[in-house]
C-alpha cells in the first residue's frame, strides 16, 4: 500500500486534486480498482494537509439483485459513509436495447447515476479508479478506433453538474493494485462482455508490445503526460 499512497500523493500534488473542505463521492463498483482507491483515500486522509470528506456511492445495476454487504462491511471498517443506487442499467442494456457493444451505454448510464447521487449527498468531486494501465489502453482505442490522440484527464470539470472528476490513481501500476488487493472484498463483474471488449484487446496489444520492446508501456505514458515532448504538426 505505501507504493500505492505514494503515487497517489504525487497525483494529488501535481494535478490539485484535493483541495481543502472538498466532501469527495468515491464511486465503488466493487472491483480491485476503486477498492484499493477508497482505501488509498482514506489512509492519505489521515496525513494530507488539506482536510477532507469522503463517502462511497455504489451504483448497483440489477436493481437490488446484487449483494452488497460485503462493501458495506469494508466501508464501515473504513468508517466512510457507504451508499448504494438502484438502477435497471443492466436490463437495458443487454435486455431491452440489446447492444452489441455495451461498454459505452453501459458506462454512461453508471457514470450518470453515480454523478446525481454525488450531487445529492453533497459532494463536489467524484474520484475514480482509473490507474496507469487504463490511461495508456484509452489512448490506444482513441488512435485506433478513432483516429484521434487522445485519453481521459486526471482532472475534469463537469459544467453540466457542477462536480468535479478525478482520478488519483493516474500514477499506479495495476500490478501494484492487484499486489494490495488480495483480500479485499471483490464483487464479482456480471458483466456478459467482460474480458471479451475492445479493452481487453488493447490490454492484449499493449502487453504484447511490452513483451517486444520492455519499457514501452512507461515511455507511452511519459510521452503522453509531458507535453513539452510533443513533436506533432500543429494546427498551422
Amino acid at each position: 500500500m505505501q507504493k500505492v499512497l505514494s503515487v497517489l500523493r504525487k497525483a494529488c500534488e501535481k494535478y490539485n486534486l484535493i483541495e481543502e473542505g472538498d466532501k469527495i463521492c468515491v464511486g465503488l463498483s466493487g472491483g480491485k480498482d476503486s477498492l484499493t482507491l477508497l482505501s488509498a483515500l482514506k489512509a492519505y486522509q489521515r496525513f494530507c494537509p488539506k482536510k477532507f470528506e469522503l463517502v462511497a456511492v455504489s451504483v448497483d445495476l440489477t436493481n437490488g439483485k446484487t449483494d452488497y454487504s460485503k462493501l458495506s462491511d469494508f466501508c464501515e471498517k473504513l468508517e466512510v459513509e457507504f451508499y448504494i443506487e438502484q438502477s435497471n442499467v443492466f436490463e437495458v442494456v443487454f435486455e431491452i436495447k440489446k447492444e452489441k457493444n455495451p461498454c459505452s451505454l453501459c458506462a454512461n448510464m453508471r457514470r450518470g447515476l453515480l454523478n446525481s447521487k454525488a450531487k445529492s449527498l453533497g459532494c463536489n468531486k467524484v474520484a475514480l479508479g482509473h490507474h496507469k494501465d487504463d490511461f495508456i489502453e484509452t489512448f490506444v482505442m482513441s488512435l485506433f478506433f478513432e483516429g484521434r490522440l487522445s485519453s481521459f484527464k486526471p482532472k475534469s470539470y463537469l459544467s453540466r453538474i457542477d462536480l468535479h472528476s478525478i482520478r488519483p490513481l493516474i500514477f499506479c501500476e495495476e500490478k501494484d493494485i492487484e499486489r494490495v488487493s488480495k483480500d479485499y472484498p471483490i464483487v464479482k463483474n456480471i458483466c456478459p462482455a467482460d474480458k471479451h471488449t475492445e479493452r481487453e484487446n488493447a490490454k492484449n496489444f499493449l502487453t504484447n508490445l511490452e513483451q517486444k520492446y520492455p519499457g514501452a508501456k512507461d515511455k507511452l505514458f511519459n510521452a503522453l503526460i509531458h507535453t513539452e515532448r510533443y513533436n506533432l504538426l500543429d494546427k498551422e
